[in-house]
């Protein structure tokens, strides 16, 4: 979450008019920041994180030492491949249970993505990925006609928040990134997340009506 703020943070600086070279010197501060958490999570001297949380990461570094951690994302994997092209159709998620000795726990939540993969197939996967790259498209489309700049703004915190989150849960799923605990925007089970973001799509309309 706190990386998800920070990225949109940032766009909407960019957007405002910051310098670029204010984030690429931001970049260049985080990253050997991100080399040094990672070195010091090794020897067990981040002390506010949870012990399962460490391995988490350690996981993603060192899978073969952290195995048992890493247990949902590669049941995942093996979901999405089983959909294959076509998938296996509505309700046939068989990886999602304890058949063959596989098991995706909670998987209507940050792990959703795995049972379109398997359901729908890459043809459905990749439709969702081409959904939330067009509704990217169309914000930005948005905010650039957007009648005033409070609005443009809002507009690109928005669709970089909900696209973002999108591209987090699907790397997590596909086991490109540690398990972060981000949901898929408008997939994922949850009023409370479902609420909010429906609020959001609401205020870039309320924009997109304005527009010039």
């Amino acid at each position: 979450t706190d990386l998800v703020t920070m990225f949109v943070f940032l766009c909407i600086l960019f957007a405002a008019g910051i310098s670029y070279r204010w984030i690429l010197g931001g970049v260049a501060v985080v990253i050997p920041c991100g080399v040094l958490f990672v070195y010091l999570l090794q020897y067990h001297m981040v002390p506010f994180l949870h012990e399962y949380q460490v391995k988490r990461i350690l996981a993603f570094v060192n899978p073969s030492q952290y195995a048992e951690a890493n247990l949902q994302q590669k049941n995942s994997i093996m979901a999405i491949g089983s959909g294959m092209l076509h998938g296996k159709g509505l309700n046939n998620n068989t990886l999602a249970s304890v058949k063959n000795g596989n098991f995706l726990s909670e998987e209507q939540t940050d792990f959703i993505f795995a049972v379109v993969g398997e359901e729908l197939g890459f043809i459905g996967a990749a439709l969702v990925v081409a959904l939330f790259l067009l509704l990217l498209l169309r914000g930005m489309s948005i905010a650039v006609r957007a009648r005033d700049k409070f609005g443009a703004l809002l507009v690109v915190g928005f669709v970089v928040q909900v696209t973002l989150q999108a591209i987090l849960n699907m790397a997590v799923v596909t086991n490109t990134i540690p398990n972060t605990g981000i949901s898929l925007p408008f997939f994922s089970s949850g009023g409370t997340s479902l609420l909010m973001l429906l609020g959001e799509m609401g205020i870039v309309l309320s924009v997109s009506r304005g527009e010039t």
